[in-house]
């Protein structure tokens, strides 16, 4: 049995020791926002709370759901973050595709063409005059089309597209299929890892995008949840616990057990940020190799 040294084992408690701080680090604020969300309001004035709730209630959940807005962003976020990431994955696995194919005419246009974007930007004035006179304001393909092709996505899906043997694309179009059935049914099929991996970030992206509605949505019902987190957060004060409060009129109560508008704010993060912790276990696996795209053959 190999003797390790007491080097290695040092190492091994200083990097356990790092990876724990970190992870307290991470821990700490969501605990807290949990528990805050789970407290009544005499002991979140008091600024009393850590970790563990306090008075516990679940009065803020049960009001917030009570807001038709918090259904309709909830709905909303998902169709843009799952339209946006499924077109960007089909848009941008039809570009990079002939990218690879040998011999493919306008390769070298594409390449330069997608390589200038990367490095200058329209900018938000002109990308809202385009928006504009494409008539996509306050709709939803305004949240959903504008990321359908990205040159650093391109560029990634190019590399691992390369990875895919020759000699299975060969076998194919000696069988008679075209590059639809080769894209289709041998190359994406065989690039799991990296479609989960560029699902994920999409999904992330898309549903952690608030500033986007902010530019060019004007109907609150179109609304994604981040958007009515935000107004949460910034349309409530602790003047309106009297009265209603926040983006959706929630009534808090005036009784003895009355709620802390910092409760509301919390529940609503909770809420929020609920669906991407559940998803993400689910990608875990592919994560891995999917971020080492590139990394073997460029």
């Amino acid at each position: 049995m190999r003797k390790v040294s007491l080097g290695s084992r040092t190492f091994d408690a200083i990097n356990i020791f790092i990876m724990l701080l970190i992870l307290v680090v991470v821990l700490y604020p969501i605990l807290n926002i949990i528990a805050t969300s789970l407290s009544s309001a005499r002991y979140i004035s008091s600024g009393s709370l850590t970790i563990w709730p306090r008075g516990f209630t679940t009065q803020a959940y049960v009001d917030v759901f009570h807001d038709a807005l918090i259904y309709k962003g909830y709905m909303n976020s998902i169709l843009y973050a799952v339209g946006s990431t499924g077109i960007m994955l089909l848009f941008t696995s039809l570009l990079a595709y002939p990218l690879t194919v040998p011999g493919f005419a306008g390769k070298k246009f594409i390449t330069i063409f997608l390589m200038i974007t990367m490095f200058f930007s329209g900018g938000l004035i002109p990308t809202y005059l385009l928006m504009r006179s494409m008539h996509l304001l306050n709709t939803v393909w305004v949240m959903i089309l504008p990321g359908a092709v990205g040159a650093y996505n391109v560029f990634l899906f190019r590399i691992f597209f390369l990875n895919v043997p020759a000699e299975l694309k060969e076998s194919a179009v000696i069988d008679g299929a075209n590059d639809f059935v080769v894209l289709f049914r041998i190359i994406l099929p065989l690039s799991k890892a990296l479609l989960a991996t560029f699902a994920l970030f999409g999904l992330v992206g898309s549903w952690n995008s608030w500033f986007e509605a902010l530019i060019y949505l004007k109907d609150q019902d179109k609304y994604p949840l981040q958007m009515i987190l935000r107004n949460y957060l910034f349309t409530m004060d602790t003047s309106a616990i009297q009265g209603r409060v926040g983006a959706g009129n929630i009534a808090i109560n005036s009784s003895g057990t009355a709620l802390d508008p910092k409760a509301i704010r919390m529940s609503v993060i909770i809420i929020t940020m609920f669906p991407i912790m559940v998803i993400y276990p689910f990608f875990q696996k592919h994560f891995t190799k999917g971020v080492l795209v590139g990394a073997i053959k460029g």
